[in-house]
């Protein structure tokens, strides 16, 4: 490890020791809240799953009407419904359906009919330390990843859900991908990666430890016709024709997967969100609750240190003043508890003058301080000067 990726390390250690570990339990409490978070967007997310109802390509048209006629006032912004079809280009319902003139896309490389392609080119880099950098350091988990895109492009044409075996005589639904940021469930077709021939500057490059290009990887895949996918979304009637749209709530909206397979997925998900979330909130709590009693006893330390230092300034200063005060005096101005130093504090409130600054801090530091004449509970005492 180089002295830099030394000191980053070192720096991040007493970043998140700093104060005890607070820090350390702020970060970590900031990662539970976002797991809570996400588990309550998780729940939401089952919760509404699993109450949706499943419901027939063929039966979507009488759930419409019903739904619109029981309410109109929710009939325009639809119902959450499953949905599982067969894909099919939507041109097949405008003209004759017995023709093979679709409105739809021709992969290139394997030349199957889909209504959606998508075509990627990506460099892969590696990273290989060379003469003057071989080691592994932190530089690395910091750099750039695995797989960068250089390329993509997605084509689209509209497209339905029929029901499989029933098609023309049953009814569609057409999938409305506007406004949509969920994933298609594509298949790929086309994968190679071909290697990057090497130039006297990826030499360099290697030499140097920077990264550099190894490989090519071209990939296409497709939605293809006849694909039996579950669409999850809110369905609302266009016309008298069914569409169904995505929901932002909802982690799925195309998926190959049946809905009992998303319910399980959903459940298993929020089950880790939530032990994740209550082992990440205890564990902050923890750590901040040691870091604060901790600091509130560092901090109570160094306020009787403080203390203890002014004391014995104090002691100091009286010690020489009464290092000047012991010569000789009179047997009735002699301190009652010494009986070496003269008279010079005064007790309060009972104000009997009758020891010197030093017996009168030494009775002032008692638990229960009294007068040693009079018994009565002493205040503080008051330093006499003789004009």
């Amino acid at each position: 490890m180089s002295s830099r990726d030394q000191a980053a390390a070192a720096a991040l250690a007493q970043a998140a020791v700093a104060c005890d570990g607070a820090f350390l339990g702020i970060a970590i409490a900031v990662l539970a809240v976002r797991t809570w978070l996400r588990f309550r967007f998780s729940s939401s997310a089952l919760s509404k799953i699993r109450n949706a109802p499943t419901v027939r390509v063929s039966d979507l048209t009488t759930l419409l009407h019903d739904s619109s006629s029981s309410d109109d006032d929710d009939s325009s912004d639809g119902k959450l419904v499953v949905v599982r079809g067969q894909v099919q280009s939507k041109s097949s319902v405008n003209g004759n359906w017995m023709s093979l003139k679709d409105d739809v896309l021709v992969s290139p490389s394997s030349g199957d009919r889909a209504v959606v392609v998508q075509q990627t080119q990506a460099y892969l880099y590696n990273e290989w330390r060379g003469l003057f950098r071989w080691t592994y350091d932190l530089h690395s988990l910091f750099a750039r990843s695995w797989k960068e895109q250089e390329s993509s492009s997605l084509r689209t044409v509209p497209f339905i859900l029929i029901e499989g075996g029933y098609w023309p005589r049953s009814g569609y639904v057409v999938v409305n991908l506007s406004d949509s940021v969920h994933p298609i469930p594509l298949t790929t077709v086309y994968h190679q990666l071909r290697p990057v021939q090497a130039s006297p500057y990826t030499f360099l490059q290697a030499m140097f430890g920077h990264e550099y290009p190894v490989g090519l990887l071209d990939e296409e895949k497709i939605l293809p016709l006849g694909k039996e996918i579950t669409a999850v979304g809110i369905c609302r009637s266009q016309d008298g024709v069914p569409e169904i749209k995505s929901c932002k709530d909802l982690p799925y909206f195309l998926s190959d997967m049946t809905k009992d397979q998303m319910v399980g997925n959903l459940a298993f998900r929020t089950k880790i969100l939530l032990w994740s979330g209550i082992f990440l909130g205890t564990l902050s709590f923890g750590i901040l609750g040691y870091a604060i009693t901790r600091n509130w006893c560092r901090w109570k330390e160094w306020r009787h240190q403080r203390q203890r230092i002014r004391e014995q300034r104090d002691e100091a200063t009286v010690e020489n003043s009464a290092d000047n005060e012991s010569g000789d005096a009179p047997d009735g101005e002699l301190c009652v508890i010494c009986l070496m130093r003269r008279r010079r504090s005064a007790f309060v409130p009972c104000g009997h003058l009758v020891c010197c600054a030093t017996c009168a801090m030494s009775v002032e530091r008692d638990s229960n301080p009294k007068c040693p004449v009079c018994r009565q509970t002493i205040r503080t005492s008051i330093r006499i000067y003789a004009s």
